[in-house]
C-alpha cells in the first residue's frame, strides 16, 4: 500500500481552499484597517432599534469577510463529505472523515432537532440565531460526540491507542503498516508516536477523558458553590463572614499551584482527596433535596415519593462514585466500609477520581463568590420582595426566585470554566500528574511528542490543535450565550 497525501483525490481544491483563506486574511486586515479611519457616513437606526447595514467601504469589507468565510465553510464541507464516501482515497482527512462517520450525523440531527424546536428550548434555543454560538457549539459538540462515541463504544478508533506496532515508531501520517492483520486498519492516519502508537487513535481516546472530567467536575463545582453561595448572599451576616473567610482562604493560594499539590503522588497517599470527595459530593445530593423540597413544599403527597426515588438514586450514584471495591476511602493502612462491589454500579480510576476532586474543589470558591455577588444583587429586586410578600420560604426565593434571574452569568461561566479546567486537564497531562503516565489524555500526548518535536512534530501537534480547538469552541459558545442571555 501506498502513503496517504493529505487529500488524495481530492487535491484540486487545495488550491481553492488556501486561495480563499488568503483572501479572507486580507479582507479581515483591510477591514481592521478601515476601522480605524473616521466613517464617511452616518449609521442610520432603524425603528426598532436595529442598525442599518452600513455602506461605502466598510460595509463592502464586512460583506466581503461573511462571503468568503462562508465559501470557506463550504470548501471544509465538500472535503469532509466526499471523504466520508470516499475514504482513504480522498488521502489522511479522507480517512479521518469517514472514521468520524457518526459523529457527523450526530451533529447533524442534534443541529437540525435544534433548530426546528428553537423557539420552545428557551435560552439554548436562541442560541441558534447567534453565529458565533452556532460554531462555538458545533466545535464542542464534535468533541463531546467523538468521546462519546470513540471513548466509550470505541466506534471510531482505528487500532488500541495502548498497543505498540512493530515498524511504526515515529511514523509520519498516513504511514500504511507493513503487515496489517485481517480486517485491521491499514494505514495510521495521524502516524505513529516514539512508542509505535496510532496517534489518531490516542487522540479519540484522550477526547473522553476530557469529556468524563471537565464538564461534571465543573458541574459539581457549580452545586458546591450555588448550594453555598446562596444563602451567603441571601442571608448575610455571620454566615456570609464564615464561608466568604473559607473561600478567600483557598483563593489565596495561586490556583495552579494547589492544583499540582493536590494530585501530588505524597499527597494522594495520605487519603485526603478520597476524603475531599466524600465530602464535595454530598453536595449534589443537598441541593437536589433542597430544590424539590422547596418547590413542592406545598404537595406532600407528590414530594415524598419524588424525594425517595430521586435521592435514592442520587444517593446510589454518590456511594458509587466515592466508593473502591466496597470501600469508600481505602489507604494502605485503614478503610472505611462502602459499597459491597455486587451492588457498586461503577469503578473509577483512582487517577481520575484525584483529578476531579481537585477540579471541583479549586473551581467552587469562584463560583461561590460569583453566587453570593449574583445573590446580594437580585435579592434588593421587587420581584423578591413580591415572593416574600405572598409568605414563600428563603430557600424557594432562592433556587426559583434568584438562582433563574442569574442564569445567563452562570451558564456563561459555566462554559468558560470548562475551558479553564480542559486546560489544567493538559497541564497536568504535561507535567505527568494526576492520571497514569500511559494515559491517552491530550496534555501526556503533547508532553511525550514534544521530546522529538523537531524531529516529528505530528505526535504533539495532533492533540495540542485538538485541545484548542475544544478551549476556542468553548469561549465561542460563552459569547454566543451571553449575547443571547444579554437580550433575554
Amino acid at each position: 500500500m501506498e502513503q496517504l497525501t493529505w487529500t488524495g483525490s481530492l487535491a484540486g481544491l487545495n488550491i481553492i481552499f488556501l486561495g480563499l483563506c488568503v483572501m479572507l486574511a486580507l479582507a479581515v486586515a483591510a477591514q481592521i484597517v478601515v476601522s480605524f479611519l473616521p466613517a464617511s457616513e452616518a449609521q442610520e437606526i432603524n425603528p426598532d432599534g436595529t442598525v442599518a447595514r452600513r455602506g461605502g467601504v466598510a460595509g463592502g469589507l464586512n460583506r466581503a469577510v461573511i462571503l468568503l468565510f462562508a465559501l470557506l465553510i463550504l470548501v471544509v464541507l465538500i472535503y469532509i463529505v466526499a471523504g466520508a464516501f470516499m475514504g482513504p482515497q480522498a488521502g489522511i482527512f479522507g480517512g479521518m472523515s469517514q472514521q468520524m462517520l457518526p459523529v457527523w450525523i450526530a451533529l447533524i440531527l442534534t443541529f437540525a432537532v435544534s433548530i426546528h424546536f428553537k423557539r420552545r428550548l428557551g435560552l439554548y434555543g436562541k442560541l441558534f440565531d447567534s453565529t458565533v454560538g452556532m460554531i462555538g457549539f458545533a466545535i464542542v459538540m464534535f468533541w463531546v460526540f467523538t468521546g462519546v462515541f470513540g471513548g466509550l463504544f470505541d466506534l471510531l478508533v482505528t487500532h488500541d491507542s495502548l498497543s505498540q506496532t512493530s515498524g511504526m515508531k515515529n511514523k509520519l501520517p498516513g504511514t500504511p503498516l507493513r503487515s496489517p492483520d485481517e480486517g485491521e486498519y491499514p494505514w495510521f492516519l495521524l502516524g505513529g508516536d516514539n512508542l509505535a502508537r496510532d496517534v489518531f487513535s490516542r487522540l479519540i481516546k484522550g477526547s473522553w477523558v476530557v469529556v468524563q472530567i471537565a464538564p461534571l467536575a465543573t458541574l459539581f463545582a457549580f452545586m458546591v458553590g450555588i448550594t453555598l453561595g446562596l444563602p451567603a448572599g441571601y442571608y448575610g451576616g455571620r454566615l456570609d463572614t464564615i464561608l466568604s473567610f473559607l473561600a478567600n482562604l483557598i483563593l489565596a493560594f495561586p490556583v495552579i499551584l494547589l492544583f499540582y499539590l493536590l494530585v501530588t503522588p505524597e499527597i494522594v497517599l495520605t487519603g485526603i482527596p478520597n476524603y475531599m470527595a466524600v465530602f464535595l459530593f454530598i453536595f449534589p445530593l443537598i441541593f437536589l433535596a433542597v430544590l424539590l423540597n422547596s418547590r413542592y413544599y406545598t404537595q406532600p403527597s407528590f414530594r415524598t415519593p419524588l424525594l425517595i426515588v430521586v435521592l435514592g438514586i442520587v444517593g446510589w450514584l454518590y456511594l458509587s462514585l466515592v466508593s473502591t471495591d466496597g470501600a469508600i476511602v481505602a489507604t494502605d493502612t485503614y478503610r472505611i466500609p462502602g459499597l459491597p462491589s455486587m451492588i457498586d454500579l461503577f469503578d473509577i480510576d483512582a487517577g481520575v477520581l484525584v483529578v476531579f476532586v481537585s477540579v471541583v474543589f479549586v473551581n467552587s470558591p469562584t463560583v461561590f463568590r460569583i453566587v453570593r455577588g449574583l445573590a446580594l444583587d437580585i435579592k434588593t429586586r421587587d420581584y423578591v420582595a413580591a415572593a416574600q410578600t405572598r409568605g414563600e420560604g428563603p430557600w424557594y426565593i432562592m433556587l426559583w426566585e434568584i438562582l433563574p434571574n442569574a442564569r445567563g452569568p452562570l451558564i456563561v461561566d459555566f462554559c468558560l470554566r470548562i475551558g479553564y479546567t480542559t486546560i489544567l486537564l493538559g497541564t497536568l497531562g504535561f507535567f505527568g500528574l494526576g492520571l497514569e503516565s500511559e494515559s491517552p489524555d491530550w496534555g501526556s500526548t503533547i508532553n511525550a511528542g514534544r521530546r522529538l518535536l523537531s524531529l516529528y512534530p505530528h505526535a504533539a501537534i495532533a492533540p495540542a490543535l485538538a485541545l484548542l480547538s475544544l478551549v476556542l469552541g468553548l469561549n465561542l459558545l460563552a459569547d454566543g450565550l451571553r449575547e443571547e442571555s444579554l437580550r433575554d
